[in-house]
């Protein structure tokens, strides 16, 4: 079992550059206010090691966190890669695997994010980086992780709306995990049931800064490192239905345009990156029973949604897996820019 108490972190004055005990320097603009910068902990899992090695790496704060999802997610426990059953596998299913491959999820702690950095772990990811908003949920989320598959694993409290501190943590994940060659954006937050003449312009900017700003930031900076290094990757999206639909009866016309701005730079980004041999794909879930659903005001709705669905139920948090494997394996070499739905039908009516 790992000891998750919590040491001193690593502390230098601000301004000045810092170093981790590994010696990876993080430089640290002067030109910020001393009120601006803000602490980002750093939390790594690694398999010789039976405490979290802590860091801190110092960058603008201007901006506010979003607010965290409190709600509880359904509950799964992934299952450690067995390297032994390699070489009886066919071509085929060997497409599939994740040997070698260094992961970078957002909002990987919880809900679908969790679920799919347990599913790139299982298919025999070498090393996962997790950044999500809220620290406690991101170490006990990493050392869960490693305790359960035994890889590395990296967390992160980190705001994806921030470009500075993704940089940063980008260049650390190069540093101490080796290239990354996969990304999962699943960060995102959602407003529903608020009419659109009454919704208020802060609101609106703070869901497509996060849901739509946030995946570009995170997209950009791994792609930087995945140009300059020519090793290529693959960049997937967390779209959702309702970026092709106007979904109901619930009102959600912010939630519903950054979905739809997602899926179309996910394209953009496909037909920029090719040449590089950066794949960019979304998954487009149809409703899923997570966190962000789980409401009491909205008991009344997922029945609805329930209803409007040919399969007749929402989706696991784990039924987005398979598809997170595919599109970061080889077994999808050749798709890029394409948009899959996984939504139980719901879209054929």
């Amino acid at each position: 079992m790992i000891n998750l108490s919590r040491p001193a972190s690593l502390r230098v004055p601000l301004g000045h550059c810092l170093r981790s005990t590994k010696g990876h320097g993080i430089a640290v603009s002067t030109r910020l206010r001393a009120k601006d910068i803000k602490e980002v902990p750093v939390a790594t899992y690694a398999k010789d090691k039976k405490t979290a090695q802590r860091t801190v790496l110092s960058v603008d704060g201007s901006k506010s966190d979003p607010s965290p999802i409190s709600t509880k997610d359904i509950q799964r426990t992934a299952t450690p890669f067995d390297k032994a059953v390699v070489p009886s596998l066919t071509p085929t299913l060997k497409a599939f695997l994740l040997e070698g491959k260094v992961a970078v999820v957002t909002g990987g702690a919880r809900g679908l994010g969790w679920n799919m950095s347990q599913a790139l772990a299982e298919a025999g990811a070498k090393a996962i980086a997790l950044l999500d908003v809220k620290q406690e949920l991101g170490d006990r989320s990493a050392a869960e992780l490693h305790r359960t598959t035994g890889i590395p694993v990296q967390s992160y409290r980190v705001d994806v709306r921030d470009a500075k501190a993704i940089s940063e943590v980008v260049g650390r994940v190069n540093q101490d995990l080796g290239s990354v060659d996969i990304v999962i954006n699943s960060a995102g937050v959602v407003d529903s049931n608020i009419k659109a003449e009454n919704y208020d312009d802060t609101m609106f900017r703070h869901l497509i800064d996060i849901n739509l700003t946030g995946s570009f930031l995170v997209s950009q900076a791994c792609a930087r490192h995945m140009i300059a290094q020519k090793t290529g990757g693959s960049i997937i999206f967390l779209a959702s239905i309702a970026g092709s639909r106007v979904l109901h009866p619930q009102q959600q016309c912010a939630y519903n345009a950054s979905k739809a701005a997602v899926t179309q730079l996910a394209k953009s980004l496909a037909a920029e990156w090719a040449q590089h041999e950066i794949r960019v794909n979304t998954i487009a879930p149809g409703y899923m029973d997570t966190a962000l659903n789980r409401e009491a005001l909205l008991e009344g709705q997922k029945k609805h949604w329930a209803s409007m669905t040919p399969m007749g139920r929402l989706g696991r948090p784990d039924e987005l897996n398979g598809l997170a494997v595919f599109l970061a394996s080889d077994a999808s070499r050749f798709v890029t820019g394409a948009n899959i739905l996984a939504d139980g039908g719901y879209a054929v009516y």
